[in-house]
């Protein structure tokens, strides 16, 4: 029944019927939204790469005579659209992109604007473990330091299960081209996150322990405790915050001074992102009524302590996650 409603829905979008056409395409706009995410390493330009490659493939769509074929015609439009904006906007980063590490906390650190950052994707409840792999922080910022082509067919390839002809077919290029991109890539990515087949992945539950626990104490402002939950090699960063701490003594000077310290009080809510548990914080500065949003922070966990912070800040994530810009005191907070 499936099949024979898509080719009704076909026959009536080629007949112009735009409604038809969004049928069509609707079961299939999350996955090309994570695949969009995954070229660009933003949510905001992989719902733009969408809509435009949506369009594109509404005014070709005479091309496209197979219901059968329609995945791998939109996905060929979304890979075109993403290699666009790649070659016009350059590649998203993240403060360890930029430059070393800083030994002590910079209480005085601004945001780099002129910097187009990595942000984070937000989950959603019928997203695949498959999908959850590919959209892991890690390997998104890896596949940044690709060249467009590279990380269009390892992409194509590794995630989606294209073959190579089909590959070759959507990138207007010759199979020898994507085998020989395939290599290259696969190399880059694998000196970028060596560890990635090898690392067992630690079990949801534990990460969600730990970050409840990190949540917990940042809002008790029990530094003891929050410290005693970091790694001894430890990376903390801020985007858009140019720097960033690596190894506990680092961090902790960090946390003490700003978190912990000068910044004010903290309530939080658990979230995910990137296909792993997460924490969004509001931060109620000294003075202040209500607590305003600040950061989307994602984990990476390394045995009991955690590994990697990255804090996203600024309250645009929250719209990205439908989370409130502020929240009101609880009855027990001081005034």
């Amino acid at each position: 029944m499936g099949d024979l409603l898509a080719t009704d829905d076909l026959t009536r979008a080629l007949d112009g019927d735009d409604r038809a056409f969004a049928r069509l395409v609707s079961p299939l706009r999350r996955e090309l939204h994570a695949h969009c995410y995954r070229m660009l390493g933003s949510t905001h330009d992989a719902e733009d790469a969408v809509q435009e490659a949506l369009l594109r493939a509404w005014r070709g769509l005479a091309g496209l005579r197979e219901p059968g074929a329609l995945r791998s015609w939109l996905y060929t439009a979304a890979t075109r659209t993403c290699l666009d904006a790649v070659g016009a906007r350059g590649r998203r980063a993240l403060p360890v992109d930029l430059g070393p590490a800083s030994p002590h906390a910079v209480l005085d650190d601004a945001p780099l604007a002129e910097v187009a950052w990595l942000g984070p994707l937000p989950a959603h409840p019928d997203d695949r473990y498959e999908q959850r792999e590919s959209v892991e922080l890690a390997f998104v910022a890896a596949l940044q330091h690709l060249p467009g082509n590279q990380r269009a067919a390892l992409l194509l390839f590794e995630v989606l299960g294209f073959s190579a002809a089909e590959i070759a077919g959507a990138l207007g290029t010759s199979v020898a081209s994507v085998n020989s991109a395939l290599q290259r890539a696969r190399k880059l990515l694998a000196d970028r996150v060596p560890d990635r087949e090898r690392s067992p992945r630690v079990d949801d539950a534990r990460v969600r322990e730990l970050v409840g626990e990190f949540a917990a104490a940042l809002e008790r402002g029990d530094a003891d405790a929050l410290l005693s939950l970091l790694s001894a090699d430890v990376t903390w960063s801020m985007p858009p915050l140019p720097h960033w701490y690596r190894g506990f003594a680092a961090a902790a000077d960090f946390a003490l001074r700003v978190p912990l310290g000068s910044c004010g009080e903290w309530r939080s809510a658990p979230v995910v992102a990137n296909g792993r548990p997460a924490l969004a914080l509001w931060l109620r500065r000294p003075g202040a009524g209500e607590f305003a949003a600040w950061s989307i922070n994602a984990f990476e966990v390394d045995g009991d302590r955690l590994s990697v912070i990255t804090s996203f800040v600024g309250a645009e994530h929250f719209t990205a996650f439908g989370l409130p810009h502020t929240i009101a005191p609880r009855s027990a907070d001081p005034h």
